[in-house]
């Protein structure tokens, strides 16, 4: 593994004062601070979960793999926080599938239920099992996956076949081999894998082996990347000179496009509101462990880090500085009245979801058919996104930007071809 110098510069960042004027480019450079400051979080807690998954491999018992759960669910903590800075940063997002592609088609990678099926018509590789086969036949060559390595995952099997549920790193990738299949579809209950899968003495569903390997190099391969945007974001590095190539003016709009984006088409959109609509907890976003709602919580809590210029890291330092929240004030104060009134209400109702899914109550369990209650829950969520994406378009105006395009969402935009599929 190379070295990196985790949270370099973080003392510098901390002691930026909020009192500083917020300048557009003064905004500009601490919006990347904060970008620096979430990656090398989510580096430094994917380190921490390849210490955990090590442990778990050298002695594998329930103990082990719950810790090991446990530091994939911190894990996600800070990597949510980065996600917008999606969107409009394209470095960012040529990069972002390599570790939170979803949703995955997870009989590419071991062993599924019979529920699952044999086949797609829309994947070959549906139920491929590459820990259970040693090769591949992939447009008619073949793969030798007899070492299951980084470099196989993530130059060969990621995507194989220009199939985007072809998902074979990343968290999501490690998510599934710590939990297994979640089987319970909206009732109560996550996946349930066994630590015997990981057992060379007490082996359960064969190719424990096998499966070892592919946790190890998927966890392995997980940290390299996030090296890769952590460096990204260092004071000379190719993000923030991409992101000083636009400008002033082409960096806010690079800032309110990931808030926007993110906002609506993605979280409002895709990631909730499609599961709403099909009543599918194959469309829930952490969907082997169930932890959905604090990836929603956290999604939704970057947009609102971005706009105040506030971010709280995993050692609890605050990370505070010129904020786009001022631009806006300076501009109309009561847009940046309203959409910080909006950021707060959609955490009240991300909580909400937080709260019922310490009762069992899950993202999956609520978008359930015939849970008026809990669908009840997940609009509002939606509703406050949507809300809050109006008056973001709101302060694009109120800064006289331009060309800024959003992303959509059937699901928002055109519910009726989502029902009708």
């Amino acid at each position: 593994m190379k070295s990196f110098s985790a949270l370099a510069l973080s003392a510098a960042i901390t002691m930026t004062s909020a009192a500083q004027a917020a300048t557009p480019a003064a905004v500009i450079k601490h919006y990347a601070d904060i970008a620096q400051a979430t990656f090398e979080d989510s580096l430094k807690t994917a380190r921490d979960l390849e210490v955990n998954i090590a442990a778990l491999l050298d002695k594998p018992t329930e103990a082990t793999l719950q810790s090991a759960k446990n530091s994939w669910i911190a894990a996600r903590v800070p990597y949510q926080q980065t996600e917008a800075y999606r969107f409009g940063n394209a470095i960012v997002d040529d990069w972002e599938g390599k570790v939170n592609a979803w949703p995955l088609d997870e009989g590419l990678i071991d062993y599924v239920d019979s529920s699952y099926g044999a086949e797609s018509d829309e994947n070959p590789f549906y139920a491929a099992n590459v820990i259970a086969n040693k090769s591949l036949t992939i447009g008619g060559v073949t793969v030798d996956a007899t070492k299951i390595t980084a470099a196989l995952l993530g130059e060969q099997l990621q995507e194989i076949d220009e199939v985007e549920s072809n998902v074979a790193t990343g968290y999501h990738a490690i998510e599934f081999l710590l939990w297994g299949q979640d089987l319970n579809g909206t009732n109560k209950g996550a996946g349930n894998r066994a630590a015997t899968d990981y057992s060379l003495t007490d082996c359960s569903n064969g190719n424990c082996d096998r499966r070892r390997d592919y946790l190890s190099a998927a966890t392995a391969l997980l940290v390299t990347d996030l090296e890769e945007m952590a460096t990204n974001w260092l004071p000379k590095g190719a993000a923030r000179a991409e992101l000083a190539a636009k400008g002033d003016k082409g960096g806010l709009a690079t800032i309110l496009t990931g808030m926007g984006s993110l906002s609506y088409g993605e979280l409002a959109g895709e990631r909730i509101k499609l599961g709403l609509i099909v009543h599918d907890p194959e469309e829930e976003h952490d969907c082997f462990s169930d932890n959905t709602h604090f990836s929603h919580y956290y999604d939704a809590l970057s947009i609102k880090n971005v706009y105040t210029g506030e971010y709280r890291r995993v050692d609890g330092t605050l990370l505070k500085g010129p904020s786009l929240s001022a631009l806006v004030a300076a501009a109309d104060s009561a847009i940046d009245s309203k959409l910080t009134a909006e950021l707060n209400m959609t955490q009240t109702y991300m909580q909400v979801m937080v709260d019922q899914a310490k009762k069992g109550n899950t993202f999956d369990v609520l978008i359930g058919s015939g849970n008026t209650a809990g669908n009840a829950i997940v609009q509002d969520v939606v509703d406050s996104l949507t809300q809050q994406t109006k008056t973001i378009e709101a302060a694009i105006h109120a800064l006289n930007l331009s060309d800024i395009e959003l992303e959509g969402s059937d699901s928002l935009d055109d519910p009726a071809s989502i029902t009708a599929g």
